[in-house]
């Protein structure tokens, strides 16, 4: 077994069974998904630490924590039949990783270079059911929806209605909500009225583009 794939095995029996992450498809996901590819070259030998790491300076881009990742995804119930929409794809490995548990994945990046490097990456790792597609982050992919689960990656002051009205009747949304300086791992469920909010654990994440708050969707 190489060293890194070793480092990946710990990762999961040290980082995410630990911390409340049991089902079988995220952890059989992530064990399947080399995160070192999905880096720049000087950070492919962290690629296991327990933390995010970044991607791009560009508006501090990272590749999420492992165990905010697993806990997002758990939260979130992705089911193999699922389409889900990764806002944010950055290097492409948290949609490579999604891609391993739902039918098909569209992976919303509007970094030029960021849209470059993970194309070819999840191409190189062979991830066929997702698909990059550029555009403005908070706008999400109006034409390929609902979408089942729409997974943010990265941290949002708010959730633009445009991105929750994308949402199927019975779709989830996560994200991080950072919320008067307190960032939360965050769920919302459902449609319309019937729309449940959830903040589980506290965590960290830097803003993406476009989802610093406004006078648009507050949430109650």
């Amino acid at each position: 077994m190489s060293e890194q794939n070793e480092a990946r095995q710990l990762m999961v029996s040290g980082q995410i069974m630990p911390n409340k992450v049991n089902d079988e498809t995220i952890l059989n996901a992530l064990n399947a998904v080399p995160r070192e590819n999905f880096l720049p070259k000087a950070m492919r030998g962290v690629a296991y630490v327990d933390d995010r790491i970044k991607v791009s300076d560009n508006h501090d881009r990272y590749v999420m924590n492992p165990m905010v990742l697993a806990r997002l995804l758990s939260e979130a119930d992705v089911n193999p039949s699922d389409l889900v929409l990764v806002v944010g794809g950055a290097s492409g490995y948290e949609a490579a990783v999604l891609g391993e548990c739902a039918d098909a994945v569209v992976c919303l990046e509007e970094d030029a270079a960021l849209i470059e490097r993970s194309t070819r990456d999840l191409l190189s790792f062979g991830a066929d059911n997702v698909a990059v597609v550029e555009g403005v982050l908070a706008q999400g992919v109006k034409g390929q929806g609902p979408f089942d689960v729409i997974f943010i990656n990265g941290a949002v002051e708010e959730v633009p209605q445009v991105l929750l009205d994308q949402m199927a009747e019975d779709g989830r949304l996560v994200c991080i909500l950072n919320e008067d300086g307190v960032a939360h791992a965050h769920i919302i469920e459902g449609q319309g009225s019937e729309r449940r909010f959830h903040n589980f654990f506290e965590t960290e994440g830097a803003v993406l583009p476009g989802f610093e708050v406004s006078h648009g969707f507050v949430f109650p």
